[in-house]
This record gives structure tokens, sequence and C-alpha cells, in this order.
């Protein structure tokens, strides 16, 4: 299975897991649809769309940056529509684009809530009906949700309300989706990483450097990433993948390659027991 000339739409990929398997499509060839908001710098956030792009043209792929907040239906239709008329189409949706807010009830204020639920919920919602008639004509096609398995173990729904169904949410509809493509041979899946990753969210809202260190690389989620897409979408759908077995599915057994300090021990993701 190839990549080259495919077209990936993918959300949020200015950063973080979504510009790391937007690198690792575009190595193979891959055009991609860099749907994100970020056009000018800023202090707290690595790079914008158009530095993604650059990235992503010197990887040897093709990219179309277009500036897009998945909280507007209007922007989430342009992009969709742009993108697919510059490549011909739209072959790959990653929904990569989410909000996090680790509140519990009380002080989680409804603006955040309004936000998570926006991004994660609605906007993943939206941007995949989007997708689904070019999807349909696409080669191979495949819906890839970075979302987690349900776990309803009380810890998981107690500490994080709000984000914790903002995120079971992206999970149904990814499960939704794929029962209702099925027939159109439309793969939907999600995969979530083992170990948290060193992303702008963990270091500025989560566990600044303390937990970086104990995270692994985006890396390691992009590389599992390729390995579903290379799946025949056919056979591989509606699937909870982790990005640790993946890979050891794959062969690869040492993963310490990944880690962005070895000597700390990795620090397991949420929602994973």
């Amino acid at each position: 299975m190839s990549f080259k000339n495919k077209t990936a739409f993918i959300t949020g990929a200015t950063r973080g897991i979504g510009k790391a398997i937007a690198l690792k499509l575009a190595k193979e060839g891959a055009n991609i649809i860099i749907a994100a908001k970020t056009i000018t710098p800023h202090p707290k956030l690595d790079g914008t769309i158009f530095t993604a792009a650059k990235e992503i043209e010197d990887a040897g792929g093709h990219a179309f940056p277009i500036q897009t907040d998945i909280r507007f239906e209007d922007q989430i239709q342009n992009a969709v529509e742009k993108g697919a008329a510059h490549f011909g189409g739209i072959d790959i949706l990653i929904n990569n684009a989410s909000a996090i807010s680790l509140t519990n009830v009380e002080n989680t204020p409804s603006k955040k809530f309004d936000l998570m639920h926006d991004i994660n919920v609605r906007g993943t919602f939206l941007v995949c009906k989007a997708c689904i008639p070019f999807l349909k004509k696409g080669s191979n096609p495949h819906i890839l949700t970075l979302s987690p398995p349900v776990n309803l173990n009380e810890k998981w729904v107690t500490s994080h309300v709000a984000y914790s169904i903002s995120k079971y949410s992206m999970t149904m509809i990814a499960s939704g989706l794929a029962g209702e493509l099925k027939p159109f041979l439309i793969a939907s899946n999600t995969l979530w990483p083992r170990t948290t990753i060193g992303t702008a969210a963990v270091q500025n809202l989560l566990g600044g450097d303390a937990l970086v260190k104990k995270s692994r690389k985006p890396e390691i989620v992009a590389d599992a990433a390729y390995f579903i897409l290379m799946r025949p979408s056919k056979d591989c759908t509606g699937y909870t993948f982790i990005d640790e077995d993946v890979l050891k599915a794959e062969g690869f057994t040492d993963l310490s390659w990944y880690a962005i300090d070895p000597s700390e021990k990795l620090f397991t993701d949420l929602f994973l027991d």
C-alpha cells in the first residue's frame, strides 16, 4: 500500500502529533491538507500552518495549508472543499485537533466545557461529515481519530468529567462511523498513546518539563498511524488502537528511542490502567 499521491486531511497539523503524522505520510509522497488555526507565531506554541507546510514539502510531500477553526462549520466546509479541489480528493482523515482542561466539575467554567465539546465532539463530528463524500471516492479510505478506549473506571470519569466525556464522545463517533461507513469500505478507528506524548499541551497545561521528560516523542503515534493506514480499509475498522500495541504487532520490540529522556520512567497516559 503506497501513500504516494494520496491526500490526508489533518486537523491540528501545525505541531505535535498532527504534524508528526503529516511528516510521516509526507515522506511517503502524500499530499497533506493542514487544517489548523495558527497563522502567526505564538510565544508558547511552536510553528504555524505555513512553517508546517514547508516541513512537509521538505520531507517530500505536498502541502495545502488553510486556516481552520473546527468550531465553525463554514470554515470546515471551506477547508475540505478547497483542499479536495487542490489535490483532487481526500483519502485519509486524521481527527487530531483537541482541547484539554483537566479540572473537576466544580472548577470547570462553562466556557471551558463548551470549548472542549465544540472542538473535540462537535468539531470532530462535522469534519467527518464534511469529508465523507470525498472519502467515498477515495483510495483505501481511512478515518483515524486520536481518542482513547472508553474506560469507565471511576477514576477516569471522576477527576476531569468534562474532558473525559468529550474524548469518549470522539471514540463513540469513530465507533458509530465504523458501522455506518462499512458498506462504503471506509475504515474508522481510534488511536491513543500508551504513555504521555511530549506536546505543547503537556508542556504548557499539564506537567511542564517534569512530565515532558517522562513522555515519548510524537513520532511513536505517527509510526503507529502509518501502519494502521497501510491496512486495507475493508478489513480494518472499528478498532481502538494503542500505539505501542500496533508497533509490537509489526515486529518492533525496542521502543526505547521514542523516549524523550531514556533515564526517566515513562508516565502512562490518561484512560489506560
